[in-house]
């Protein structure tokens, strides 16, 4: 069954997102920021499969959200204030990161 995002709004410095089946979540946006899953944050396979992660600096604008948008029904993409918004987080990849332990 597909995950369905019901809510999600932006409380203090967390995301908090429920979904349909009743799971709820609550996202300290520095963690999101460090998570994000795009190439320029986690890299890209070379030809040979070698995925070569590249330093990621952030500055002191680096963890504020601006804004959300859902995609495709099955993803949010985050707009930080220091203008990096390539990061598509799937529901699925919230979820588990939801359920990481705290660092």
């Amino acid at each position: 069954m597909p995950l369905v995002l019901e809510h999600a709004a932006v409380i203090g410095n967390e995301l908090a997102l429920s979904f349909a089946d009743g799971f709820e979540a609550y996202l300290p946006l520095p963690m999101l920021r460090r998570a994000c899953p795009c190439a320029l944050c986690q890299g890209e396979p070379d030809a040979l499969g070698r995925v070569i992660r590249p330093k990621v600096e952030h500055g002191p604008r680096s963890f504020d959200l601006l804004k959300f948008d859902v995609v495709g029904g099955y993803a949010i993409q985050l707009s930080w204030a220091d203008g990096h918004a390539s990061g598509i987080y799937t529901f699925a990849y919230l979820q588990k990161l939801a359920k990481l332990p705290p660092v």
